[in-house]
C-alpha cells in the first residue's frame, strides 16, 4: 500500500488551517488510505504565533516593527496568550500528529521522508502573502528518493490569481505537481496559463466531513443561542451590523478573532479558543456573522443562520463558496441588508455538499491507486 504525506498550515496557530487539516486526514483515514499530515513547522508559519512574533519578509525594520507591535499585543493578553498557545497545541497532539512524529523545520529536512505520494493543499498553500513568497514544500519541489507523485488537493491561491510578479516563479513550480486541483474554481483560468493538464476545482475538506462528525470533536461552551461574532480581519460595517442586530434579537455576542482588533464595549471575547472550542460556538450558536471563509463553511455544514462580510485581500474563495451553494444574498453589501432570517432550503445544500464531496472522491481516489 502506497504511504501519503500531506503537507498543509496544520502548524499554523489558525482554526480553520487546522480543521481543513483534520477533514483532509480523517477523510482519507475513513477511505482506508495509509495517509498523515508531515509534521512540517516552518519558521515562515510558526512565527507569527510565537510571544514575539517573527516574519523572514520586508525590511529589518518592518520586522522590528512586527515583532514589537505582536509583543505588546501579547503582553496585554498575558495568560490568555498561553492558554490559547495550549488549545492549539492540544488539538494538533490529539488530530493531527502521530505520536514520535519527527518535526521537520526545512524542505531540505524532507530527503528521507518514506512517504511516495505527497498531498499538498489544501488552504491558501499558493498564496505568497501567506507563505511569504511560494515555497517549494507546498509543490512537492524537494529532492526524495521514494517519492512518486505530488498531488495538490483544494490548493489556494486566496484570489484568482497571482500578480504578475511571481508568474514565471509560480510556473516553474507548477512543473513539481503531478496533478492539480484548486478550492477557487475562478483560479482555473490563470493556473491554466502555466500547464496543459487538467485542473479540477474541489470543496475545501471541511465539507469532506459532515456535521455529526464534526461534533465528534468539538468542546461546547455552557451558554446557547448567541451571536457568535468570528472575524479575521477588523470590519466597522460588521460591526454595526452585528450590533444593530444583537439589538434587535436582544442576544448576546460572543467573538473570536485574530486577537489584534480593538476591544468592543458588550462584547464577550474568546481569545483562547481552539478549534475544538471553535465548533463548539459554532454549534450553540443563533446566529453566525463573519467574514472568514471556515466560519462560512461551518456555518453551512451546521445549517445556521448566517450573514458574510467581504474579506479586503481573500475575498475570492468566499465569493466562490456561496455563489456554489446559491447563498449570495447571505453576503452584505452596501446598498442590499442582508436578511438573515430568510430561510435557506438545507436539503437542496446537503445535495450540493454531497455533489462536491462526490468530485473530491473521485479526484483523490483516481490519483491515489492504492
Amino acid at each position: 500500500m502506497k504511504q501519503v504525506g500531506i503537507l498543509t498550515f496544520h502548524c499554523a496557530d489558525n482554526c480553520g488551517a487546522m480543521l481543513q487539516a483534520y477533514g483532509l486526514k480523517q477523510y482519507l483515514k475513513e477511505k482506508k488510505v495509509n495517509a498523515e499530515i508531515i509534521d512540517y513547522r516552518p519558521f515562515f508559519m510558526t512565527g507569527r504565533h510565537w510571544w514575539i512574533p517573527y516574519v523572514p519578509t520586508g525590511s529589518i525594520l518592518y520586522r522590528l516593527k512586527y515583532g514589537i507591535y505582536g509583543w505588546k499585543n501579547n503582553l496585554k493578553k498575558e495568560r490568555l496568550f498561553f492558554k490559547k498557545r495550549r488549545n492549539m497545541k492540544r488539538f494538533r497532539t490529539e488530530y493531527l500528529i502521530e505520536k514520535g512524529q519527527r518535526k521537520l523545520f526545512f524542505t531540505c529536512q524532507m530527503k528521507h521522508l518514506p512517504y511516495q505520494y505527497y498531498l499538498v493543499g489544501s488552504d491558501q498553500i499558493w498564496n505568497p502573502d501567506i507563505t511569504c513568497g511560494l515555497r517549494k514544500a507546498y509543490f512537492g519541489d524537494f529532492e526524495n528518493r521514494e517519492k512518486e507523485k505530488v498531488i495538490a488537493y483544494a490548493a489556494s491561491l486566496g484570489s484568482a490569481s497571482l500578480s504578475e510578479e511571481y508568474d514565471k516563479e509560480f510556473s516553474e513550480k507548477l512543473k513539481h505537481v503531478d496533478s492539480i486541483s484548486v478550492r477557487e474554481s475562478g483560479a482555473i483560468p490563470y493556473i491554466k496559463r502555466f500547464c496543459t493538464r487538467e485542473v479540477a476545482a474541489v470543496p475545501d475538506p471541511v465539507f469532506l466531513l459532515n456535521k455529526r462528525k464534526w461534533q465528534e470533536i468539538e468542546k461546547l461552551p455552557e451558554e446557547e443561542g448567541y451571536i457568535f461574532l468570528y472575524v479575521t480581519e477588523s470590519n466597522d460595517k460588521l460591526l454595526r451590523y452585528v450590533k444593530k442586530l444583537s439589538k434587535k434579537c436582544d442576544l448576546s455576542i460572543i467573538k473570536m478573532g485574530n486577537g489584534t482588533e480593538p476591544e468592543e464595549e458588550g462584547f464577550s471575547v474568546d481569545d483562547t479558543a481552539g478549534p475544538s472550542e471553535f465548533l463548539g460556538y459554532i454549534h450553540k450558536a443563533g446566529y453566525i456573522i463573519t467574514n472568514s471563509f471556515h466560519g462560512i463553511a461551518f456555518s453551512i455544514i451546521y445549517q445556521k443562520k448566517f450573514a458574510a462580510f467581504q474579506h479586503s485581500s481573500v475575498g475570492e474563495r468566499i465569493t466562490n463558496v456561496l455563489k456554489y451553494y446559491g447563498l449570495e444574498n447571505r453576503l452584505y453589501q452596501d446598498n442590499k441588508n442582508v436578511k438573515i432570517d430568510d430561510a435557506i432550503n438545507w436539503g437542496e445544500i446537503e445535495r450540493k455538499t454531497e455533489q462536491s464531496v462526490s468530485l473530491a472522491e473521485e479526484f483523490l481516489m483516481d490519483n491515489m491507486e492504492q
